[in-house]
């Protein structure tokens, strides 16, 4: 059985966004990475909470979120290193999140995936995360954006 932390960050620093910005380069499903700028830029202005997952002290997935709205929080940006797959790490965290929203208030998380996530998708649905939109905007199907929510109340 491997040691697994998740570390709950709620005031992430540019060194901790670093971090995430860093692990997103070594998850193929991201066609780039996004910069710790970027993050900072778009979490700044609201509460955020940044999940670093660890196996054995190795930092091995991430899971970014903020609120969105009063009540709402968005589940933005997270992967799990490949190496590190089929552990459940990405559904630990999905649901540490989920906690952690219940906890703070919110009534309700959302979260974008892709057609060409199945995975994802598949883990989001067997978690109660329900179909609230797609958006095609003329992509190929693979590329669809798939908009889910779930209530926590």
């Amino acid at each position: 059985m491997y040691s697994i932390h998740i570390e709950a960050i709620t005031q992430p620093t540019a060194e901790m966004l670093q971090k995430a910005a860093a692990l997103m380069q070594l998850i193929p499903e991201f066609d780039s990475a996004t910069s710790a700028a970027t993050m900072h830029a778009r979490i700044a202005p609201t509460k955020a909470l940044l999940q670093l997952c660890f196996v054995e002290g190795e930092l091995a997935g991430f899971k970014l979120g903020y609120e969105l709205a009063e009540g709402e929080f968005y589940s933005w940006l997270g992967g799990v290193v490949p190496d590190f797959r089929r552990l459940g790490l990405a559904e630990a965290m999905l649901k540490a999140q989920e906690s952690w929203a219940l906890e703070q208030g919110y009534q309700q998380v959302k979260v974008k995936t892709r057609n060409r996530f199945p995975a994802m998708l598949a883990m989001l649905v067997q978690n109660h995360y329900q179909v609230a939109a797609v958006t095609s905007e003329g992509l190929p199907l693979a590329d669809h954006r798939i908009s889910l929510q779930k209530s926590l109340a």
